[in-house]
């Protein structure tokens, strides 16, 4: 099975992309998946090209700017980034998607 690789993203890369990492890590393991996790800023997150990007609703109109290819990145928007149900609620369904979880 590919290992999915997720990237948390905030405005610096530091602070709180980490702090949501950490409470999806959780929720990945609760849910048996392993993935390639990093943390980065917006401006890095677009040329990395992961399979999803994990970040805060707030950065929504700058992620529009990009050209992400949502082929083959999917964004997920949290309204609260350290929120384990939040974060499973939306990543079940995009992990189901990208075959990792049944």
């Amino acid at each position: 099975m590919k290992k999915l690789k997720i990237l948390f993203v905030c405005g610096a890369g530091l602070g709180s992309s980490f702090a949501c990492q950490m409470a999806a890590e959780d929720v990945l393991s609760k849910l048996g998946v392993e993935a390639k996790l990093d943390h980065s800023d917006i401006s890095s997150a677009a040329s990395e090209k992961p399979d999803v990007i994990i970040t805060a609703q707030n950065f929504k109109s700058q992620f529009e700017k990009f050209a992400i290819d949502p082929a083959q990145t999917t964004i997920v928007y949290l309204r609260n980034i350290v929120s384990k149900p939040e974060i499973e609620e939306k990543i079940t369904p995009v992990l189901k998607e990208k075959g990792v979880l049944a």
